[in-house]
């Protein structure tokens, strides 16, 4: 089965072109280091020519809507031009989970234009919402540090690792598609504040935390359901003390006396 992965360059997207080779498939890693680039168009009609799924993991950095919104919107709509020209039959896609209670940030009404288009392509899809991954405690934390000390909402957070989220997109991806949505999550569910305590803790950040009740997430507030996934959503293995230690283990010199 030949799949391509549009961001298949990046954190996700090379973990699931590994994972899908190892599995047999003929997996395209496309992005803009790789020729493609799904926001212009460039390079799609040769990246799709023969492909039967399209894996979405394409993302911009910026939070606010203005840069957000066009990102994903003009990439929705020629990566759902290039699927149908290449006969493409299944579209997965990589969302976030609490995309739709969060319309009071940009970033999120963009996200949630993106699962809009998809929905009304035509194509039948699968769209996955994960929830903050482990990867991103770090920039968290900076993000709410003043000095030594880190202020940070006690809502309830429930992130999951990279390596888990891979998996999901890559089982996805040569299932059938659900035409719905999947949420996927870490093990673990506690406050925001106390499990990026224990992480700074984990990996020896002198940084003290605070559970500040009007702390903001990237700007917007946030409260017990914000993050998290509903009834019945789909479970990491990878425990955050697991992967902290592998972090470790595969940092350069590790292990070197």
């Amino acid at each position: 089965m030949k799949i391509v992965v549009i961001g298949g360059t990046g954190l996700i997207g090379s973990k699931v072109v590994k994972k899908l080779t190892a599995q047999g498939h003929q997996a395209v890693a496309a992005s803009p280091d790789t020729g493609v680039d799904a926001t212009t168009g460039r390079g799609l009609a040769e990246a799709l020519a023969g492909a039967d799924v399209l894996v979405d993991l394409s993302n911009t950095r910026a939070f606010d809507e203005a840069t957000a919104r066009p990102f994903f919107e003009s990439s929705g709509r020629n990566l759902a031009n290039a699927e149908r020209e290449a006969g493409v039959r299944h579209h997965v896609a990589l969302s976030v989970v609490g995309t739709d209670r969060l319309q009071h940030i940009g970033y999120f009404r963009a996200k949630l234009a993106q699962e809009q288009l998809i929905k009304s392509s035509g194509i039948p899809y699968t769209i996955i919402r994960a929830t903050q991954f482990f990867e991103f405690l770090g920039p968290i934390a900076a993000e709410a540090t003043t000095g030594d000390t880190v202020r940070l909402s006690g809502a309830s957070f429930q992130p999951i690792a990279a390596d888990d989220v891979a998996t999901a997109v890559a089982t996805a991806a040569v299932g059938a598609p659900v035409n719905d949505t999947i949420e996927i999550a870490g093990p673990d569910r506690m406050p925001m504040s106390a499990l990026v305590a224990r992480y700074l803790r984990d990996i020896n950040d002198p940084r003290q935390v605070v559970t500040d009740p009007d702390a903001r997430y990237f700007g917007g507030r946030i409260d017990d359901r914000s993050l998290v996934p509903g009834d019945h959503p789909r479970l990491g293995r990878i425990r955050l003390e697991d992967w902290v230690e592998q972090s470790k283990a595969s940092q350069p010199g590790a292990g070197v006396a």
